[in-house]
């Protein structure tokens, strides 16, 4: 792994210090959750991923949760969360919504409209919060499949990827390696 993407991910004492962490005790000190190999990258990647797409807070937790719990790289898993991040949470959501209304059925799978929801002052209506929890409700059904949808693919995708990426890197060294061998025969 290259020394600068090293330095960024986060080095076993300090998940192993984070109170949000802690819980998983000396799990976290197994050898193997911390060493970069084919499986152990590929499935961290896949679930911090998957858990980055899929749940908007507390995505590292449960990320270094399910890393420990199927051997795969710790702090990859916690570094692939970032998929989501400021920058790229909006367009996310927003697409994952549209595609959830899509795949409903929905006719309107566009952006919702806010105006017309119901504001979150208590207004003469004493059935505001009832209008307020159907508008969440309507947002909530598109948004939650399109982001299981986004999670399931992009999990597997990378999955695959890295996998394939890591076996083609291997196989090109031991072949440039077998050219530089003298023949002896």
């Amino acid at each position: 792994m290259h020394p600068r993407l090293r330095r960024l991910l986060p080095t076993r004492e300090r998940i192993h210090e984070n109170r949000w962490l802690r819980w998983l005790g000396p799990h976290l000190l197994h050898p193997r959750l911390w060493h970069f190999s084919r499986r152990g990258v590929s499935v961290g990647v896949g679930l911090g991923v998957f858990f980055g797409l899929l749940i908007p807070i507390a995505q590292i937790p449960f990320a270094a949760g399910a890393a420990v719990l199927l051997r795969a790289n710790v702090p990859v898993a916690i570094g692939s969360t970032l998929v989501t991040n400021p920058v790229t949470f909006a367009p996310i959501y927003v697409l994952a919504h549209q595609v959830g209304g899509m795949l409903l059925g929905e006719n309107d799978a566009q952006t919702p409209d806010f105006s017309t929801q119901p504001k979150p002052v208590i207004a003469p209506d004493a059935h505001w919060w009832r209008k307020a929890w159907n508008g969440f409700l309507a947002l909530g059904k598109p948004l939650l499949l399109g982001l299981s949808l986004f999670a399931v693919v992009a999990g597997l995708l990378t999955y695959s990827m890295i996998m394939l990426g890591w076996r083609i890197k291997t196989t090109l060294a031991w072949k440039r390696r077998k050219r530089k061998l003298p023949n002896v025969a």
